[in-house]
């Protein structure tokens, strides 16, 4: 029989709160952390507002020495950090500079871009014929594995310590790469996550393409709609979110809390055929990553008692409930809970998934369902796929046994993780 694989740590760096305790009570509050911002209106944005996380100069030394500080500028490693840190410490483990090499623990924590901001400070001086004042970080900031080459020191991690990067997926994706180490007996825990930067500089492309809400720049709060008849794009968002997977034997040998069990799951494309694109999903590939997920987890879909979508306030939002509808054979009252968080933190790129799945383990760990913000009338052509009780717009607190996180990414991508109450 094959290792079970336990959720021990949670950590969070999220626009609507940094913490776990803070981040818990924003979700389910009901507590969006979008904001205005002044510079994207100057830069001819067309969506000024977005989710950025609030960390003072104070918070960044509880994690970073002032050593690793000094010309430091690359916000998506900063959050990565911090969330990784915390999900350690939330463990049971401790962070010591002169702990010994631990063999048995790596991190598989993902990123889009690292260190853009960090990357035009750099081409600035570069042009100005200043390269001997890049400064000696300015590699590791800029590095697509910069995020886990920082954590991989700080905590000493001797076994794989790697970054992935596949565009919303990316979260996802990492929590079933260390799963599945773990699953195969090559490590005992894995710190798992992803991050993303933030700032014109990331975004600026997606403003580009339209696909960003621009009719709630006077309303930031209200700006990000999934599901909604009045959805009018994605909001944009960053953060870091991280877990610790670790082999159940290793969590009761430390009598470690456990939160949730990581039951399974599946990675796959729609290599952008069938209707998909880049930019949109393939409706078979879907279909199969959930069905595939389902099977390799061992359950049926009337097991699953809720759904974290992607759902991002697009035109694809009606396709993925569709989805999903096809894949389980569930459709109207029958069809499980839904809800999605970039109702309250944008949707955070390559941090979405991680960020997103610490929510669903919240969820499961404390028994409840967070609601769907911004959600007033549901589109009517989602209204034809399910019931509309199915979108929790208030906190509902009921008995949940399984819930089901997805994530649907640029270059048609597609990852699907189960999650288990723990017992």
């Amino acid at each position: 029989m094959k290792t079970r694989v336990v959720i021990t740590g949670l950590g969070v760096v999220a626009p609507n709160g940094v913490g776990i305790d803070a981040f818990t009570k924003a979700i389910k509050q009901g507590q969006s952390g979008i904001t205005y911002h002044q510079n994207l209106k100057d830069l001819n944005f067309s969506c000024c507002i977005g989710g950025i996380p609030t960390i003072s100069e104070a918070k960044k030394l509880e994690y970073l020495t002032p050593l690793q500080l000094r010309g430091f500028n690359s916000n998506g490693i900063l959050y990565g950090c911090i969330a990784g840190m915390d999900a350690w410490t939330n463990a049971g483990l401790s962070i010591n500079s002169e702990s010994a090499l631990d063999f048995d623990s790596g991190t598989i924590f993902g990123a889009g871009t690292s260190g853009v901001d960090k990357f035009r400070e750099a081409i600035y001086k570069i042009d100005d014929k200043q390269v001997k004042r890049l400064g000696s970080t300015a590699v590791v900031q800029t590095m697509a594995s910069g995020v886990s080459a920082f954590l991989g020191g700080i905590l000493g991690l001797g076994n794989q310590v790697t970054t992935n990067s596949s565009a919303c997926t990316t979260g996802t994706e990492a929590i079933l790469m260390g799963y599945e180490r773990i699953k195969n007996g090559q490590a005992k825990r894995m710190l798992v996550g992803s991050c993303s930067d933030d700032g014109p500089y990331i975004w600026g492309g997606f403003d580009a393409m339209r696909v960003m809400a621009y009719k709630y720049n006077d309303a930031p709060e209200d700006g990000s709609r999934p599901l909604s008849d009045s959805a009018n794009g994605f909001v944009p968002g960053s953060g870091a979110g991280a877990l610790v997977l670790e082999s159940l034997e290793s969590a009761q040998e430390r009598n470690a809390t456990i939160y949730a069990e990581v039951l399974g799951g599946t990675i796959n494309s729609g290599g952008q055929r069938n209707g998909g694109t880049l930019t949109a999903p393939n409706p078979k590939a879907v279909q199969r990553c959930i069905t595939d997920a389902i099977t390799h987890a061992n359950i049926t879909p009337q097991d699953i008692d809720a759904i974290n979508g992607h759902l991002t306030a697009t035109s694809k939002d009606a396709l993925e409930i569709e989805n999903w509808t096809k894949a389980l054979q569930l459709n109207g009252s029958d069809f499980p809970y839904i809800n999605t968080l970039k109702s309250m933190t944008g949707h955070c790129l390559a941090a979405a998934g991680s960020i997103e799945s610490v929510a669903t383990v919240l969820q499961l760990s404390n028994q409840f369902i967070f609601p769907n913000i911004n959600c007033d009338t549901v589109h009517p052509e989602i209204l034809k796929l399910i019931t509309e009780d199915r979108i929790p717009k208030t906190l509902l607190k009921t008995n949940i046994n399984i819930i089901t996180k997805a994530s649907f990414g640029f270059g048609d991508v597609n990852g699907c993780v189960i999650f288990k109450k723990y017992t």
